[in-house]
């Protein structure tokens, strides 16, 4: 098996290169913009809906172990209109409903286990989802024994039939969540393009984290207008210079660029994320207040 990151590509014309190209212009494209002429500045009409801007809840994790309930309130102090079930913390769906109705947040999604989905638990967490008011059961990950295109061609017919179920209990399509590595080309074949081809577009669809999968040598923006209407949630998280994590509109990927086709790309739900935030809560308000403020 040989296995190749897409950012390893000697072609300028390579995912690598548009990895590149895609973050080099951030700060150049912020320049620009303050000399960009009235007339030009005021026809950028696209904004996220206030009711779009989430919190992906692995982020405050830390915070929700200790006060499930304060944290919620906090965040809706903030302005954020809905959450993504990641983690429960001892609470079960019907505790965690009653807290989101009493802060006036709204669950969209969960992410569960493959395996659960794959297996008896299935249906319980489909009614949970119901539970929670949510309306997309997320996969997290994959195993990385199934990183492979065999493995991936396995994950999707799963994938296929855990939507079905999906759809059939009322709810909306299976999400895929993306890491870097699902970005991988192995035996000649992109995994995560592996999924786009071969998984029902009316059964399965995508959690983007546009991170990862600049992170894995994509440039996340175009996967809007290559894949019209798969993607009605995102994980927006920015990258630092060095590569590691940031605050939503601190770092360098071109948020502005990046969600312009996002209405093609079928986007519902922009879900902030930060994987390792030394302070939660800031983390909350800053990146809150980047997209609120976000024109594009």
């Amino acid at each position: 098996m040989q296995l190749r990151s897409r950012t390893s590509r000697a072609s300028g014309t390579g995912r690598a290169a548009s990895r590149r190209a895609f973050l080099g212009t951030s700060l150049g494209l912020a320049a620009g913009a303050l000399v960009t002429s009235p007339a030009a500045a005021s026809s950028r009409q696209r904004f996220i809906p206030r009711g779009g801007i989430g919190m992906h809840l692995y982020t405050m994790r830390a915070p929700l172990a200790a006060d499930f309930h304060g944290t919620l309130e906090r965040l809706a102090e903030i302005g954020y209109a809905t959450v993504g079930v990641s983690g429960r913390h001892g609470n079960s769906a019907a505790d965690i409903r009653r807290m989101l109705d009493a802060t006036g947040l709204r669950a969209v999604l969960e992410h569960v286990a493959y395996d659960t989905l794959r297996g008896p638990g299935l249906a319980q967490a489909l009614a949970d989802l119901h539970t929670l008011g949510a309306k997309w059961p997320v996969v997290p990950s994959l195993p990385g024994a199934l990183h492979t295109p065999a493995g991936f061609r396995e994950a999707a017919r799963e994938f296929n039939r855990i939507g079905r179920a999906s759809r059939d209990a009322g709810l909306g399509p299976l999400l895929f969540h993306n890491h870097g590595s699902d970005h991988a080309t192995v035996d000649g074949e992109v995994l995560y393009d592996i999924l786009l081809r071969e998984t029902d577009p009316e059964l399965v669809a995508f959690e983007l984290d546009v991170y990862w999968a600049a992170n894995g040598g994509e440039d996340p923006g175009t996967y809007f207008t290559r894949h019209p209407g798969r993607f009605p949630a995102l994980h927006v998280k920015d990258m630092a210079p060095d590569g590691s994590f940031a605050d939503v509109g601190s770092g360098v990927l071109d948020f502005a660029a990046m969600f312009r086709d996002a209405h093609i790309g079928g986007v519902k739900q922009w879900l902030v994320e930060h994987d390792a935030p030394s302070d939660p809560f800031a983390t909350a308000r800053n990146s809150y207040a980047h997209l609120a403020g976000l024109r594009y």
